[in-house]
């Protein structure tokens, strides 16, 4: 048996030479498949406009996942992995018009609200509250907001901010607004102050009687959900995933 020594300078003597069938294979840090079905999915989506063959490709980069013992890797770069393939799959389903399922198909990978990606819920939140529902992710955000284990992480008062903006205002739920804002000490004083300025100024937008006259806003079931602006995030998740490719998630492991 060769020394470790002989064994560590054996790939510097063997650079482009054959390597014998006599000699043991080393474990070889390879792409993970997921890293490729990611490129490819964001490629599909991005440059060929290929919203279904995108969404499928997604699917399949999940089931890679689950297929394969990648728990020993490094956790991080799983969870961005799995985060990237969510915000392309949110954007394929948007583009055919079939955002009302986004919520569901995130769900069916993450099983709970609290287990979502802050870019991921964020998302949600844009989506919904664009297409004029955003009753549909009340509870989703919620539940995230209520998790102390997301309570410390950095994107915890940005979220609570856009769940007051774009939820909680638009559905008229004052006192939970104020409740979450006052709460929270995620907020910093002039955060909370101009939150509690906006909560104050709807609540008396809502007393105004003469506002029962304006016709309220219906949801624009004409709208294209690619007037969203998920394209510009999309392009920075894209350039995100070329440069991390040709990084450190190249050198993801593949174990039996």
């Amino acid at each position: 048996m060769k020394s470790d020594s002989s064994i560590s300078a054996g790939p510097l003597r063997g650079l482009g030479g054959p390597l014998r069938s006599s000699e043991p294979v080393r474990a070889a840090r390879a792409r993970a498949p997921a890293v490729d079905l990611l490129e490819e999915a964001a490629d599909l989506l991005v440059v060929h406009l290929d919203f279904r063959a995108a969404l499928e490709t997604c699917e399949r980069a999940w089931q890679s996942l689950a297929n394969h013992a990648l728990a020993e890797e490094p956790a991080g770069t799983f969870l961005e992995v799995k985060c990237s393939l969510c915000v392309v799959g949110i954007q394929a389903l948007a583009e055919m018009d079939r955002w009302q399922e986004v919520l569901s198909w995130v769900l069916q990978y993450y099983q709970v609200p609290e287990k979502l990606p802050p870019k991921v819920l964020e998302l949600c939140i844009l989506l919904y509250s664009k297409m004029q529902e955003p009753g549909a992710v009340l509870d989703v955000v919620g539940a995230w907001l209520q998790d102390p284990a997301n309570q410390d992480l950095p994107e915890y008062g940005a979220l609570a901010e856009f769940h007051v903006q774009r939820v909680l205002l638009p559905l008229g739920r004052l006192s939970e607004a104020e409740e979450l804002v006052v709460g929270s000490a995620a907020f910093g004083e002039a955060q909370r102050l101009d939150i509690l300025q906006a909560i104050d100024t709807a609540r008396q937008q809502q007393g105004q009687e003469h506002s029962g006259s304006e016709e309220a806003p219906k949801p624009n079931r004409e709208a294209s959900p690619s007037s969203l602006p998920f394209l510009y995030k999309l392009a920075q998740l894209f350039r995100w995933i070329r440069k991390a490719a040709s990084s450190r998630l190249c050198q993801l492991r593949i174990r039996d």
